[in-house]
């Protein structure tokens, strides 16, 4: 299984590289600009023009991994892999909708709120029904740390399970605000993932988590400060959708609560930044939301940022894996 697990980051990696050879310049080259809002860090501005949608690159590089290192276990029946590929593609797809509309009015706005709310969940359900039916969920939801598990209804546990996929998928988007960030965080995470399919020998499981593994680590050469390219929402959504994913998967969602504090920093840190202004007329609890913002008025670099944050997401990411370990006997 291990030599699967490396060829799958290899090869995600060196697809992932070869396209984004070829599709950087082509961004560019139609300029296929991202526009900066204008209610960000002033010095954003700077980015703008910058070419979006790099995400194509590993979406396309994880494809190609998981399709060839995957191939056996799919003789045998075993397809989670690309099942999570393709419900992680359907949020890429709302996301590429959502960019090719910001691109193409050359402003900061695609589709709506309601619009992107309602295409999410509608994935969302879709994907749990089809999980459902291939036998690879329960409502048992397994409490980590605790190694136990709270049992409930389907109705109740289906409501949750859309919930937490559209909120996680949400989220990730959220924490896509500065060069490398939400890349560098969702490399913890992959390798997470990666690291519990290897211990419990899950390895369609593991193949796909390593594409994704070698896809993000060839994004970030595109990606880290100073940004070549973005990954637009066109990633940020396929990433979430991924995460969210491999979650429900392994039959643990609880578990992205430590393993994406990053995450979830980030959007808390939108929601107390908007009850608050509301509550107190105006006032503001953070300089600027989501909270790398807030730490860039803080005077923290991008670099500084990234190192931080992928730190917390790597502690976060170690617990989870003590928290897991009673799940299985080895």
């Amino acid at each position: 299984m291990t030599w699967k697990l490396i060829l799958a980051l290899v090869v995600g990696f060196c697809i992932s590289s070869a396209v984004g050879a070829v599709l950087v310049p082509y961004l560019r080259k139609i300029k296929a600009g991202q526009a900066i809002r204008e209610d960000g860090p002033t010095w954003h501005m700077s980015k703008t023009g910058t070419p979006t949608m790099g995400g194509l690159m590993f979406i396309l590089g994880i494809f190609v991994a998981i399709f060839i290192c995957g191939f056996p276990g799919m003789l045998r029946g075993d397809c989670k892999h690309l099942y999570i590929f393709a419900f992680a593609l359907i949020f890429g797809v709302i996301g590429f909708l959502d960019d090719y509309e910001k691109v193409k009015h050359k402003q900061n706005l695609g589709l709506t709120a309601i619009q992107k709310f309602l295409l999410q969940l509608v994935a969302a359900i879709a994907f749990l029904t089809l999980m459902r039916f291939e036998g690879m969920l329960t409502p048992n939801l397994y409490v980590p740390f605790w190694g136990t598990h709270l049992i409930l209804s389907w109705p109740v546990y289906m409501i949750f399970a859309a919930f937490v996929i559209v909120g996680t998928v949400n989220a990730v988007n959220i924490t896509d605000g500065i060069d490398g960030l939400a890349c560098s965080v969702t490399f913890v995470v992959a390798a997470f993932f990666v690291s519990v399919a290897a211990l419990w020998k899950y390895t369609t499981l593991g193949v796909f988590s390593s594409a994704l593994l070698g896809g993000l680590a060839a994004f970030f050469v595109y990606n880290h400060h100073p940004a070549k390219t973005f990954m637009g929402d066109t990633g940020s959504l396929f990433l979430g959708g991924a995460v969210a994913a491999l979650g429900f998967a392994f039959d643990m969602p609880l578990i992205l609560i430590p393993v994406g504090i990053i995450y979830i920093a980030e959007t808390m840190s939108d929601i107390i930044q908007v009850t608050y202004f509301k509550a107190t007329h105006g006032k503001r609890f953070f300089k600027m939301a989501p909270l790398h913002h807030h730490f860039e008025l803080c005077g923290w670099s991008e670099v500084k940022l990234v190192a931080i944050f992928t730190s917390v997401s790597l502690l976060g990411c170690i617990a989870a894996i003590f928290g897991v370990m009673n799940r299985f006997h080895f």
